[in-house]
């Protein structure tokens, strides 16, 4: 036994960057990429990502360096999840959506060697770095393969890089599976980064997960309407590539692109958050267009309503709910589908539908236990704990970080710090956040960060912030406060939500304000959300009726 052992220490690490020599192999001349007028071939692509990495090489880019890259999703974003880690350094994929202060303290906590921006956020990335002493190498992506004019002529351009690079260039395969390939934040949900590092191994196997759980077979028309920043697009930039499949990039949409792009390209798969099938099913009919054959549509976050899940079945769309987190690479549970429910009435199915669901093949187990003493909870639908999770997927650790990497994996588990039951036939079903996460068109939003801003105002005594349902965006933040009545100006809503979007990302300011003279407290003192969120849901019901 032990000289079997030996003999697979000798076998190659697995990595999904192998994906693209295959894809060059067998789908050589078929389309990769689909971007305006832009049309690549995956042999094509294949040599781009080769001489990007060897100009990587011969700029002095060692293994673990760290290569960011702030862009939405254009070509250059994908050829980079293949090119960085071809190269032997680790992609760090930021949130495009992010202010200038969030962004730069991502960079100073990664202290990335390379810093590729597209010519769109040149100004923000600017000001994030004159707040850092880390100066990376700034590398700017063009919108065309002629150089910008909007770009620095003193900067090193992304074509300008692929054309010096070496097309034959010999990849630097990882020394080892469980080599570091890519670093992702957590959506910028707490003051501290919390950068989490995936191998290539946890990626491989997510990157096929992906194929399997959704039935991806060859050639899959993929469009682009998750970004690629969320998580390396869920894994499946390596997915698309092992199926020899056909990326359609948008720099940026609106349901009427979405459906035009889905006719043009008979389109046949896109993920996206609740709020991408919101646009879609709340669309004008004349943005609307027929589809050309069946596409299948992956969301995740706060579970769409059931009306949508309807409109979207109406129009003929096969959505497949999944729960994933940036630690954990993808989706690991997803609402996997039984025929027999196919006969059920609309509302049942949607409700069915809703449910997070089982475990995936990359995800060892998943169970809902009492985070104290690890005992798993009754399957009745009922009894509530913490999801937890473990498999091949399941992140590394968080950079720089070792005490929160052992409390967030404590037990032998990944802590999600969601509240979930188990029902009787085994789906997992999330019913809050232990976290105080808000879920807003699938990006995650720190109650507690949007809180401390609340109470830096001279006027706000108290502040609590909890999701308030949306039927566009899933939640958005609704903030509750107490002002101080001795003083003579007059705080307003539009003068709060102003206040915060000065000091924080617009998307996580609050939506809605309400002001109390007191906000509802335990015996103890601690402000009970459980009355807050069950206000924040009437005021919902009321605007929607």
């Amino acid at each position: 036994m032990e000289k079997f052992k030996q003999c697979a220490a000798n076998f190659p690490a697995l990595t999904p960057i192998g994906f693209i020599d295959r894809a060059a192999t067998v789908y050589g001349d078929c389309i990769s990429i689909v971007y305006n007028s832009t049309r690549f071939t995956w042999s094509h692509t294949f040599k781009r990502c080769r001489k990007l990495a060897s100009a990587l090489c011969s700029q002095n880019i060692s293994r673990g360096d760290v290569v960011s890259v702030v862009a939405p999703n254009v070509p250059a974003m994908y050829e980079m999840h293949f090119a960085v880690p071809m190269a032997g350094a680790v992609l760090n994929n930021i949130n495009i959506r992010l202010d200038a202060r969030t962004m730069a303290e991502q960079f100073s906590h990664c202290e990335p060697k390379f810093l590729f921006v597209d010519y769109q956020f040149i100004p923000l990335v600017t000001e994030a770095l004159s707040r850092i002493r880390h100066k990376p190498n700034l590398v700017v992506i063009e919108e065309t393969i002629d150089r910008n004019k909007a770009t620095s002529e003193a900067a090193p351009t992304y074509e300008g890089m692929i054309k010096g690079g070496d097309p034959e260039f010999q990849i630097r395969w990882p020394e080892d599976e469980w080599q570091a390939a890519v670093l992702n934040y957590t959506s910028g949900t707490t003051s501290a980064p919390k950068g989490v590092v995936h191998c290539h191994r946890g990626l491989y196997a997510m990157a096929v997960d992906n194929l399997l759980m959704w039935g991806m077979t060859r050639a899959p028309v993929f469009l682009w309407t998750l970004p690629m920043f969320h998580g390396n697009g869920w894994c499946f930039p390596w997915s698309i590539a092992a199926a020899g499949g056909t990326n359609i990039c948008l720099r940026k949409f609106d349901a009427k692109k979405i459906f035009d792009a889905i006719t043009q390209h008979k389109v046949t798969h896109l993920c996206g958050a609740p709020v991408v099938l919101s646009m879609m099913a709340n669309a004008h009919p004349s943005e609307r267009k027929p589809l050309p054959g069946r596409v299948e549509i992956l969301t995740g976050g706060a579970p769409p309503p059931a009306a949508i899940f309807r409109k979207m079945e109406e129009m003929g769309f096969s959505v497949t709910h999944g729960y994933g987190l940036t630690e954990t690479a993808g989706m690991v549970v997803s609402s996997a589908w039984k025929s027999e429910w196919d006969e059920l009435p609309a509302e049942e199915r949607a409700r069915l539908n809703a449910r997070q669901g089982v475990r995936n093949l990359s995800l060892a187990e998943v169970d809902v236990k009492d985070p104290a003493t690890m005992a798993g909870v009754a399957r009745d639908g009922l009894q509530m704990g913490e999801v937890m999770v473990r498999g091949a997927s399941v992140m590394k650790g968080y950079l720089h970080n070792q005490e929160l990497t052992a409390r967030a994996m404590d037990g032998g588990w990944l802590r999600t710090g969601d509240l979930g039951v188990l029902h009787p036939d085994g789906y997992l079903e999330i019913k809050d956040r232990s976290k105080g996460v808000i879920i807003s068109g699938g990006v995650n939003i720190s109650s507690v960060e949007v809180e401390s801003v609340l109470y830096s105002h001279p006027l706000i005594v108290e502040a609590a912030v909890v999701a308030r349902p949306d039927p566009f965006w899933g939640e958005t933040p609704c903030a509750f406060v107490s002002i101080n009545n001795n003083c003579s100006e007059v705080l307003s809503e539009v003068k709060v939500i102003s206040f915060c979007r000065e000091r924080m990302a617009h998307f996580m300011a609050p939506k809605t304000v309400i002001f109390m003279q007191e906000l509802p407290k335990t015996s103890t003192g601690k402000v009970q959300k459980f009355v807050l969120r069950e206000i924040a849901k009437t005021l919902a019901e009321d605007s929607s009726n």
